[in-house]
């Protein structure tokens, strides 16, 4: 899978209205840049983000897409919901909207904590492997110490988990344990929620159905999700400081992803975009240069500055 792929949140909902012309040109763009991984979930506009997809696969179905789905956030979020008879129900409404037998990769959708001890969790997710719903089973987490436990367990394929210039906790620990351990990483939230791009100011307005608007203090789900954790006033500031060390010839946005890229471990970062342009600036960080360590060192310095007071401690 390209190393750039596609987060497809932003087709579903929760970043204000996308129309469905709108969202079947992003999936060409980025096809057309080289991208051949779609990241989605079944609660993407509860099912809208699948169902686009599976449309736009069902017209193109040599175009070589390696499409990773969650599941999960479909029932209250308690152990014991984590069952396989809803993993089976979850999966067929799943293979229904993408248009598929198998799906390609199924990560649990930053279930509970308790969730990742669980044996019979992952004995379940072994059954729906054996009976051919799905080829690979993953997580999506939101700490690093989530990260380790799943990675410890021989079936999980990769480990979705954020990651960018504003959060850098994940080097520490997780990456290293997935690369001696042979799990894939899937870096999402990679411009924490867009502050990276340096396009934001203290007037910027989200709309009311963004949750850039409703969920900066976690208000409907964690808060890690909406500018990385990141305070908005603090995030405005360091993006200042981030766009500066942009390398010529590149966006800050494009900075990011290269940034992200260059981590040793990392399978793939998952930006959104909303926008054929977005779409095709986001691919084409994948050919950018390698950072040279002054961009590098900067990056650190501004997290340690700047970040770390803020989200070191909590994920």
């Amino acid at each position: 899978m390209s190393v750039v792929g596609l987060g497809t949140w932003q087709l579903g909902a929760d970043w204000g209205d996308v129309e469905e012309a709108d969202a079947i040109a992003v999936l060409d763009a980025a096809v057309e840049s080289g991208v051949t991984f779609f990241d989605t979930a079944d609660v993407y506009g509860d099912g809208r983000s699948e169902q686009l997809i599976g449309r736009y696969l069902k017209d193109r179905p040599d175009a070589g897409i390696f499409v990773a789905t969650k599941m999960g956030r479909r029932a209250e979020q308690r152990p014991e919901n984590y069952s396989l008879d809803n993993f089976r129900a979850w999966n067929d409404r799943s293979r229904a909207n993408l248009g598929v037998d198998t799906l390609d990769l199924v990560q649990l959708h930053c279930p509970p904590t308790a969730v990742y001890d669980s044996d019979a969790l992952y004995d379940a997710l072994d059954t729906m492997v054996a009976e051919q719903r799905i080829a690979h089973y993953a997580v999506s987490v939101e700490t690093c110490d989530e990260a380790l436990t799943a990675i410890a367990r021989p079936g999980v394929a990769s480990v979705q988990i954020i990651l960018n210039p504003f959060r850098l906790k994940p080097l520490e620990k997780v990456l290293p344990a997935a690369a001696a351990a042979g799990v894939g990483i899937i870096a999402r939230v990679p411009l924490a929620s867009g502050l990276l791009s340096g396009k934001y100011t203290r007037e910027t307005v989200f709309a009311a159905d963004d949750h850039r608007a409703y969920n900066r203090h976690g208000e409907a789900f964690d808060q890690g999700e909406t500018f990385s954790g990141v305070d908005y006033e603090t995030g405005l500031e360091a993006a200042v400081e981030f766009a500066a060390l942009a390398p010529e010839g590149a966006t800050p946005a494009q900075t990011a992803l290269r940034w992200i890229i260059q981590q040793p471990g990392v399978t793939s970062v998952i930006p959104g975009a909303r926008s054929v342009e977005q779409a095709r600036a986001n691919a084409a960080a994948a050919a950018l240069p390698e950072l040279p360590p002054a961009v590098l060192d900067g990056v650190r310095d501004l997290y340690d500055r700047r970040i770390r007071a803020q989200v070191h401690h909590r994920w």
